[in-house]
């Protein structure tokens, strides 16, 4: 699915682009977020029944089998990134929640299947994955499901299998990666007033790692993937990912963000806009896995062309510079 977008946006019409009904999850975030609208307000109240209806959301429900599955129902997971697991997480971004009827026969598809213990998330016949485990959880958070018990219990695993450094990692290594963002990021959209001890302490010392690394510091060489911007992300770490993670658990003045802050900047287009560089997987030299076979890349919006999640993604992490 690509959008239609033209090649740049007049700076002085950036606001009327980004607050376009045609694209509601965007008029919403742009309303609340940028123009600081309150959500209780008739124009996000409107923007936000919107979403379903018109734009990126509709086209993805639009695909859904009326049974609630993306593709097919053998695996929610594959093929990457169109089956089930990736299309929730893309709505759960966009802004939906249980209460559209196809995003509910989704989410109950997706405890039936990985959700069926009172352990974390765990694909069947598999063991639990650091990645896996937080990307479910934040889904759920977001579609309004934080208080269920598979989720607190995933946050609850996330915090006690942490590696000392503070980081977490995918791949049974010892150390943790800046790759390994989704547990941060699942506390994130939990919110620090909904934290209890163990988590806080497991945000503490997962936002120093990053703070630590600059965001992109890790290992002798530069990973070039990571310095650019991709939509959507998958499971996949970029600068904007970092960003939007250390900012929404609080750390937005910590000094240690310039470098990435600075990089961000540069990216921004003369137009006032940021654009995605490249569609996921996107492996530069030193990954350490390989594109799978099967694998079919979506993308929202065209590359290398103004992006508007990019751009408010962009402007919310970047506040007042």
């Amino acid at each position: 699915m690509v959008g239609r977008l033209s090649e740049a946006v007049p700076r002085r019409d950036r606001s009327a682009w980004l607050a376009d009904p045609a694209q509601p999850a965007a008029r919403y975030r742009y309303l609340v977020e940028v123009e600081g609208v309150p959500p209780e307000s008739e124009p996000a109240r409107t923007a936000l029944r919107q979403i379903p209806r018109r734009g990126w959301a509709a086209d993805i429900l639009r695909k859904q089998d009326p049974r609630g599955f993306w593709v097919h129902r053998k695996t929610l997971y594959r093929p990457k990134y169109v089956a089930t697991n990736w299309r929730l997480l893309v709505l759960a971004d966009l802004g939906l929640t249980v209460r559209t009827p196809g995003v509910r026969r989704g989410v109950d598809l997706m405890l039936e299947d990985y959700g069926g213990s009172d352990g974390p998330f765990s694909r069947r016949g598999g063991e639990p994955h650091f990645c896996f485990v937080g990307n479910t959880a934040r889904m759920m958070i977001l579609f309004g499901l934080g208080d269920d018990r598979r989720v607190t219990s995933s946050l609850d695993w996330l915090a006690d299998q942490q590696r000392e450094d503070g980081g977490w990692d995918c791949f049974g290594r010892p150390n943790g990666t800046l790759d390994c963002w989704e547990a941060l990021a699942a506390y994130a959209a939990m919110g620090s007033r909904r934290w209890t001890r163990k988590w806080k302490a497991a945000v503490d010392r997962g936002a120093e790692f990053y703070l630590e690394r600059r965001l992109l510091r890790e290992g002798r060489r530069r990973y070039a993937a990571w310095e650019r911007l991709h939509n959507p992300v998958h499971y996949y770490y970029d600068v904007l990912v970092g960003l939007e993670t250390l900012v929404h658990l609080g750390y937005r003045d910590d000094a240690r963000l310039k470098p990435a802050r600075a990089l961000l900047k540069r990216e921004m287009r003369p137009d006032g806009t940021w654009s995605a560089d490249a569609v996921h997987p996107d492996l530069a030299r030193g990954s350490n896995y390989s594109r799978e076979p099967g694998t079919r890349p979506f993308v929202l919006e065209r590359v290398r062309a103004p992006s508007k999640w990019i751009t408010l993604r962009a402007l919310k992490v970047l506040g007042e510079d």
